[in-house]
């Protein structure tokens, strides 16, 4: 019999437990979805998900099969596909924090198939590591023992696939609603990729015989350019699975070799986003700890506008969201850094935040979105205390003591600079030498930051 397998942002043939149970029912249709939707909402996640694509459709090629893409609505493509094909069986990958399966198994019926979902291949699966009470874990640390106890789940290999005798049409591996979200900036994204399943496998083992052992230290260092695995973005859209990095880093770590406990906690903190933010759905909307709802952040505001566009006149801070805008990431230090000064020194809502990294961020991830930004705003678990503000300038001196970073960005003659100027709209236009004066000093915005805490706390 025809069966559908929706590679549901699980760009890989390697540990997707949707195909390998696909493989065993019958010949396999292999799906993707472009959902104009998505586009809209996370351009350069979905730009980075459709620069995937042809690799996908040619490692599927080489076992004898193919690639269909179709556009649209997900519940009316599952349905006029199933019909069109005679699918008895569509298998999917579910538990994603920012996707919902209401309405998908009625549209698949309506089409004739039964709808079949699979668990994500994390580490655990979602509430399976629980406290001594049975609830979930509030910090990170006990999660993290807890985690390191658990036999995971080895990955799966690569099943052998049966063709249909008939291939339905396919509407082209391009994503024509991203491309225009993305305007300017689609190119110069694309220059900063390295796409499909095969470079993700490259990429980890490039970190493992060279920065891992330096990884806890040099992890913070935003100027040196392969100190991490480099994996956030194809992690973000399934081209390698978190079992298989835990597998692979295993004899590492088994061996106390430098960096690797680090390096595998790191990937455990994905985890524990996901897990929090199972148990709490709304984590990207509200404040984890309730009382913070009453906290007196600004919502969008002029100063907000300046920060998005690199031009808050705080080099750390504006070389940061240059970097984010050009690349779709942004070294994780400098995360810290910038979040911390929209919600401390601008007093702007988390959620501005958020939505702006979730429209940029090419690893874009909803749980770790949430749950990193409410880590820096300090109203989420296990957060950063409020009174705890980050100062960018002696950030900068710590971690970028030669300014290679912030020159990259920020100089006018730079690459990197010349990158922004490139892929920021017309609108803003940029003109790299010209440099804001801050809105306010970094004493004043602490000072005025602390001040509305401790109006919280009476």
């Amino acid at each position: 019999m025809t069966v559908i397998c929706w590679f549901r942002r699980v760009l890989r043939l390697d540990d997707h437990p949707a195909l390998v149970a696909a493989a065993q029912d019958g010949a396999v249709i292999p799906l993707v979805i472009l959902d104009p939707a998505e586009a809209r909402a996370h351009p350069a996640s979905a730009e980075r998900q459709a620069l995937s694509l042809p690799p996908l459709a040619e490692a599927l090629e080489r076992l004898g099969s193919r690639l269909i893409v179709r556009r649209g609505d997900p519940a009316e493509v599952l349905e006029a596909l199933a019909r069109q094909t005679g699918a008895t069986v569509i298998h999917a990958t579910t538990g994603f924090p920012f996707a919902t399966d209401d309405g998908l198994e009625a549209a698949a019926e309506r089409g004739g198939a039964r709808l079949q979902l699979h668990p994500l291949a994390d580490l655990v699966p979602r509430g399976s590591v629980l406290t001594g009470s049975g609830g979930v874990y509030k910090v990170f640390s006990p999660f993290w023992k807890a985690v390191r106890q658990v036999q995971i789940a080895p990955p799966l290999a690569v099943p052998k696939l049966t063709a249909p005798q008939d291939w339905p049409d396919s509407d082209g591996t391009d994503w024509p609603e991203a491309r225009a979200a993305m305007v300017r900036g689609w190119d110069v994204l694309a220059r900063h990729t390295r796409p499909g399943e095969d470079e993700a496998h490259a990429r980890l083992e490039e970190f493992l015989e060279g920065p891992l052992p330096d990884y806890k230290a040099d992890r913070n260092l935003p100027w040196r350019p392969r100190a991490t695995s480099g994996l956030a973005d194809a992690l973000a859209c399934g081209e390698i699975s978190a079992r298989r990095i835990w597998a692979r880093v295993q004899p590492d770590y088994q061996q106390g070799a430098a960096g690797s406990e680090h390096f595998l906690s790191e990937l455990c903190w994905r985890e524990f986003a996901r897990e929090l933010m199972a148990e709490s759905p709304d984590l990207d909307r509200t404040c984890w700890r309730e009382e913070w709802n009453r906290f007196p952040w600004r919502g969008d505001n002029d100063d907000a506008e300046a920060w998005r566009r690199g031009r808050t006149g705080v080099p750390m801070v504006d070389a940061g969201m240059r970097e984010m805008f050009v690349t779709g990431q942004m070294h994780n230090r400098v995360r810290m850094i910038t979040g911390s000064y929209v919600t401390k020194h601008l007093l702007t809502d988390w959620k501005v935040g958020l939505d702006w990294f979730g429209h940029c961020l090419s690893d874009w991830d909803a749980a770790s979105n949430a749950m990193n930004w409410q880590w820096v705003a300090g109203c989420g678990p296990d957060a950063a205390p409020y009174f705890r503000v980050f100062n960018p300038e002696t950030q900068a001196e710590k971690f970028d003591a030669e300014a290679q970073y912030r020159r990259y960005w920020l100089d006018p003659e730079a690459e990197g600079a010349r990158a922004f100027a490139e892929a920021a709209p017309r609108a803003w236009k940029i003109d790299l030498h010209d440099r804001p004066k801050p809105a306010l000093s970094l004493a004043e915005g602490r000072d005025r930051a602390l001040d509305a805490y401790q109006g919280l706390k009476s």
